[in-house]
């Protein structure tokens, strides 16, 4: 079983579809708006490296680094990167990816790397793996190869270190899901990260699609709300030149926003609301601060991730 689907899986599944499998999953159990999809597990990763014999050389390589060396990192990095995508993928694996892909009856899907060892509430993988928007049938397979080698980015292999985790194996799942063309996206917290205010909920929108705001290319709307009597305390519209949409064939664009809209609030009094109240079940559900992202298409919101908020 080197696939499941978001249906199949639960928040107690972390060690085979990653953090981000793991939560989908249990959303979707809870009946939350999540896109479907479905997770390669972190058993295909394993089984890639076993035929390829890459484990070995990776593990030789990762030994010999010295973590305060930028050039020693970076080295690491791509020699690694390359090993694993010259490496072939067994046909047994890429035609079971391809066949749950038809499945979800869509052209497009988001692909996300989902480490093994995520998204805890003391270690979060946020940022340091890859993730790729509006991929296609076409490059599906290559791109959940990039998720598996984002695992060895120069900032993965220093976070390992970091974190101490360079002598465990760490292996990476890969969502698939469905891709929401979002009209204004962006991030939730549903606990003021600064003051740690339990009662507050600070959410962040932006134009476009998600990215813009994660990569930091963006300064995004922030809403304050009164998560006990849904109250919105505080408006701070940021003006927003660009945003990143799909481009037609795949893959993304950044593109300019006119004048007129540059200077507009993102969402109204009433999707602030009605996204609080969302994110409020979702916190609910687990019972503990969350970090959601989120997106908005065709008047509905769409919840694409959740994780524990790790700076608390």
């Amino acid at each position: 079983m080197y696939t499941k689907t978001f249906i199949q899986l639960n928040k107690n599944d972390s060690t085979i579809a990653g953090g981000k499998g793991a939560s989908l999953g249990e959303m979707i159990k809870a009946k939350m708006p999540v896109p479907p999809g479905f997770v390669v597990l972190a058993d295909a990763f394993n089984r890639f490296l076993v035929e390829s014999d890459l484990l070995v050389d990776i593990e030789s390589i990762i030994k010999k680094v010295n973590h305060n060396e930028l050039h020693s990192v970076t080295k690491a990095s791509e020699t690694i990167r390359q090993l694993i995508d010259n490496a072939e993928m067994s046909r047994e694996l890429a035609e079971k990816i391809i066949t749950e892909y038809k499945k979800l009856n869509t052209k497009f899907v988001a692909v996300r790397s989902s480490a093994t060892a995520e998204d805890s509430s003391s270690a979060s993988w946020a940022g340091e793996l890859e993730t790729y928007l509006h991929v296609t049938e076409n490059n599906l397979l290559k791109t959940v190869k990039l998720c598996w080698s984002s695992l060895f980015t120069p900032r993965a292999i220093y976070y390992r270190f970091e974190k101490k985790m360079h002598k465990q194996y760490i292996a990476v799942a890969v969502v698939v899901q469905k891709m929401i063309d979002s009209e204004v996206s962006g991030i939730v917290f549903t606990v003021h990260p600064i003051t740690k205010n339990k009662n507050q909920m600070i959410i962040e929108a932006g134009f476009g699609l998600g990215e813009a705001i994660v990569s930091g290319q963006i300064t995004p709307d922030a809403y304050v709300v009164d998560k006990r009597n849904f109250s919105i305390l505080d408006i701070n519209i940021a003006q927003q030149k660009t945003m990143i949409i799909k481009a037609g064939t795949g893959g993304t664009k950044k593109i300019k926003i006119t004048k007129n809209d540059q200077e507009k609030q993102k969402l109204s009094k009433k999707q602030i609301i009605n996204l609080t109240k969302l994110c409020l079940n979702i916190e609910k559900h687990y019972n503990f601060p969350c970090d959601i992202e989120w997106a908005f298409e065709k008047g509905k919101f769409y919840i694409t991730q959740s994780r524990p908020i790790t700076a608390l």
